[in-house]
């Protein structure tokens, strides 16, 4: 019996399928993409094919746009928004207009092209997510910015032009709409309980521990109760934090260890399936410190949006989060070297 679930935060609705449900071999497997290596922009070696850099980590130093680097910073070729500018809006009759004005990073996380988060060291990949987070805190000194948006695109359909491992951010001028949803739900429901949702929401997975897919001391991976599509996975923090920015040394390698084990999962159960992840956080203005809770969406691109969905507002997942989680805590990883285990 097919079921309706609702989102506790934005009160979406989903149809759980369960009498379509699928497994993960359900899925089709996708062909590999074509070995782009030899003329990546963003290998080692090739830094003059980019712009030049914002800002790099190198562990033993070395010239800026040079090689050497650990993970590395530089503005988008072909920006969605440009520093430039002001945010003045113009009106013309009922309708309104802002300048393009933002910042468009891609953070490439690392210098070899086939090392992509699925099978990357949690080190890396704590690299990675400290350079997110300074940039975080950079661009929230530019007052004209309201709002950070960090996310990766992996695959060529979940919306990658380029196969080297990469993350980007776009500064905006104004909240989207998306998060302010999530805040106007958690709002909400903090005015009517007096608790943050998301803490809410924490403890009782935990309570049930039905759709774990991983934890440690510091975080918590689980396919959420209303999930709109196949493997959706959330990644909370168990400190109610609202801004990202806030995110603790301690904290960066735990998160690292997360979400590599998140991704590894998805890669070892569903063959390196394309996905997006994206890191939800609290505007840089307003006061949500109370009733918000930065988090991380993981979301595979295993099924497609159609006239339903785009009619109707609801989405159809195939696979209950019960199973979802199932699968994935059950996949079958890797064994790590000993320079790849995390220290504790």
């Amino acid at each position: 019996m097919p079921e309706l679930r609702k989102d506790a935060v934005t009160r979406r609705w989903v149809i759980i399928a369960t009498e379509r449900a699928a497994r993960p071999s359900d899925f089709p497997v996708l062909p590999p993409e074509p070995d782009t290596s030899a003329t990546c922009p963003f290998c080692e070696g090739r830094e003059a094919k980019t712009p030049p850099e914002i800002v790099a980590m190198r562990r033993s130093g070395g010239a800026a746009d040079g090689p050497g680097w650990q993970v590395r910073v530089v503005p988008n070729k072909y920006p969605a928004l440009r520093i430039e500018g002001s945010t003045e809006v113009t009106t013309n009759g009922m309708f309104e207009t802002m300048g393009g004005v933002g910042a468009h990073e891609v953070i490439i996380e690392t210098p070899r092209h086939l090392e992509h988060p699925g099978v990357m060291a949690p080190g890396q990949l704590a690299s990675v997510l400290w350079m997110y987070r300074e940039r975080y805190r950079d661009l929230d000194r530019d007052e004209r910015f309201r709002y950070l948006l960090l996310f990766r695109n992996h695959g060529r359909s979940a919306g990658a032009s380029l196969a080297h491992p990469h993350s980007q951010l776009i500064a905006l001028p104004i909240v989207p709409k998306r998060a302010i949803e999530e805040l106007e739900g958690a709002q909400e429901y903090f005015a009517r309980e007096g608790r943050c949702v998301y803490c809410d929401v924490l403890r009782q997975e935990e309570a049930e521990r039905t759709r774990i897919v991983w934890q440690n001391d510091e975080f918590i991976a689980f396919a959420p109760y209303a999930s709109w599509c196949p493997f959706e996975l959330w990644i909370l923090p168990r400190t109610h934090v609202a801004s990202f920015g806030d995110l603790g040394d301690n904290q960066i390698l735990p998160l690292a260890e997360t979400l590599q084990q998140v991704l590894a999962r998805l890669n070892a159960a569903l063959h390196n399936p394309p996905y997006n992840y994206i890191i939800h956080t609290a505007p840089y203005v307003g006061k949500a410190g109370h009733f918000y809770h930065w988090h991380i969406e993981v979301l595979p691109r295993l099924s497609y949006v159609a006239g339903f969905e785009w009619g109707s507002g609801f989405y159809i997942n195939t696979v209950p989060p019960e199973d979802a989680a199932r699968y994935l805590s059950e996949a079958a990883l890797p064994v790590p070297s000993a320079e790849e285990t995390p220290a504790r």
